[in-house]
């Protein structure tokens, strides 16, 4: 079996603030949806199989409600001939690739295809396919990237990393960058490309992809669904800006229970992941189907402000997420309460914790159902593998008090797990929802970012800090220190608690916010931070 898989999705558009953009009225790239070969099919695909499934595609309406893309996977390879041009596969697909991307847009829609960093693909390492030794894009960038794009007319790629990993064990950043600049060279379209690393790659991954892979590849079952969320639950701060966390194919009509495919769906929607169908379509259940073409679902997925929800409470077995809905700070946000335990779970969530007061009118966006109006709280059990997918319009909109660690852009994190003391997140029961961010610090880059700190008229706040003493390692020395940038004004604290049984401390101290967004950074330039658990903000009214 082949364990690891991915796509990456590249934008050319980089550079650019969200908030200008919507300033001046630019339409950010939403998460792409379509139809990938892999999850059913794995190399054993042809241009017939190809050809069905784009019909399906069409005539079972996926495409009236946003499904744009028909993505072939690994599989077509054929060789390479002695002045290195890549061939197609001359069984499988007989008359080339190009043909079938003018097939596939033909009826309206997008053609997607796969390479790998490396020389060799992964159906090559994990499914025996022959063919796809040597095919991959190492050497090869400039000349398969022009063939890919110019002479066959696809429009996405996935770029996969088995050869450049387990084979050959190439820098992530410096590859990606190499193919990724190929890219550019030779095509001028806006090429959505997929980068496949199976975790986390990194930072720097959003200068070269409209989206990439956060995991390992889904299966249809329960525990990979739930893995992959939890994998994704803390990522939020790294998509957004037309860049986004891939959680993978989706496995709907693959198997999964109907409420283990309402929360696969749901939590692939609100959390922005791009929605690639993997199932055959000619013979998807009609729950399944529909549960596809939930418009309301998609809506929230494709919400054009491209934002990923974030967690904001999380009690016993339950999460609660939320994110802003069509305009930001405003009374209109989507919620999921996410129950991945084997038990019911009790929701209990006050609207000031979503950062809205009043009347708050509730819609079940999975059943397609208005729920009445709540005030104060919204209640809830949710069955065990079970989610409630709600929009919560209000009456006001409430500043935001609590802003956790795990809800920043930690500006040195990857998931890659190459280094022994890198920025990571860290569970601790006593902390507000039960997670901190650890080894923040030792370096100026080290740092944990929100640059999402509102303050509707500015004015002077109040800022208390949470921490975590670290623990103490072999061979060190508790010098930790925490320093805080508001807007470029740093205030620094080395008087610490240094003795981890006691549990959270703080220190507090008055900042100034300007009105709109505020950019705040913690970390420590020349030694480490203690673990992270929050901060919070509180107006100071002055007479």
């Amino acid at each position: 079996m082949r364990k690891f898989n991915g796509r990456f999705v590249i934008l050319v558009l980089m550079g650019m603030n969200i908030y200008n953009n919507y300033a001046q009225g630019y339409k950010m790239d939403t998460p792409i949806m379509g139809w990938s070969s892999w999850n059913t099919y794995r190399v054993d695909i042809n241009e017939a199989l190809i050809k069905k499934q784009t019909d399906a595609m069409v005539y079972n309406g996926f495409k009236k409600v946003g499904y744009q893309f028909v993505n072939i996977d690994d599989g077509f390879f054929g060789w390479r001939d002695e002045k290195g041009q890549l061939h197609s596969h001359p069984e499988r697909f007989p008359n080339g690739m190009k043909v079938l991307a003018d097939y596939i847009h033909s009826k309206g829609l997008k053609a997607g295809i796969y390479s790998e960093a490396g020389a060799n693909t992964c159906g090559s390492i994990w499914d025996s396919d022959k063919n796809g030794i040597g095919v991959g894009l190492y050497g090869f960038e400039h000349q398969d990237a022009s063939l890919f794009f110019n002479e066959w007319g696809y429009d996405f790629i996935k770029i996969d990393y088995c050869g450049a990993g387990q084979q050959l064990e190439l820098d992530e950043k410096e590859r990606y960058k190499e193919i990724v600049n190929a890219i550019r060279e030779v095509s001028s379209r806006n090429i959505s490309l997929n980068i496949c690393r199976w975790a986390y790659p990194g930072t720097w991954v959003k200068n070269y992809a409209r989206s990439w892979r956060i995991s390992e590849d889904i299966s249809p079952n329960w525990e990979s669904v739930k893995h992959i969320i939890s994998k994704n639950l803390y990522l939020s701060a790294f998509a957004g800006e037309g860049h986004y966390n891939d959680m993978d194919m989706l496995e709907i009509g693959r198997g999964l229970s109907e409420v283990e495919e309402e929360t696969h769906f749901g939590m692939w929607c609100i959390m922005c992941s791009p929605l690639l169908i993997g199932c055959d379509l000619t013979t998807i259940p009609e729950k399944s189907m529909d549960l596809l073409k939930n418009k309301e679902l998609i809506a929230i997925n494709q919400d054009p402000l491209g934002l990923q929800a974030y967690v904001v409470q999380h009690k016993g077995d339950g999460y609660v997420l939320v994110k802003d809905l069509e305009t930001r700070q405003g009374t209109k946000r989507a919620v999921a309460l996410y129950n991945p335990s084997g038990k019911w779970c009790s929701f209990s969530v006050p609207l000031e914790t979503l950062e809205l007061a009043g009347v708050a009118e509730i819609r079940d966006l999975v059943r397609r159902k208005n729920q009445g109006i709540v005030k104060d709280v919204i209640e809830y059990d949710v069955e065990p593998h079970g989610v409630k997918i709600l929009c919560v319009n209000a009456e006001k909109r409430l500043e935001r008090v609590v802003y956790e660690a795990e809800q920043a852009y930690l500006n040195d994190f990857d998931d890659l797990a190459k280094r022994s003391r890198s920025v990571a997140f860290m569970p601790f029961e006593d902390a507000s929802g039960g997670m901190t961010v650890c080894n923040l610090g030792g370096h100026k880059k080290n740092y944990a970012e929100w640059n999402d700190v509102y303050s509707k008229k500015g004015g002077r706040y109040e800022m208390k800090v949470f921490y975590v003493p670290a623990e103490k390692k072999q061979y060190s020395v508790i010098d930790h220190k925490i320093e805080v940038s508001v807007n470029g004004e740093r205030f620094s604290f080395s008087n610490l608690e240094k003795e981890r049984s006691k549990g959270v401390m703080s220190v507090a101290f008055e900042i100034d916010l300007k009105p709109g967004y505020n950019v705040i950074r913690i970390g420590s330039r020349y030694t480490w931070s203690p673990d992270i658990d929050c901060f919070t903000l509180k107006p100071i009214h002055q007479d």
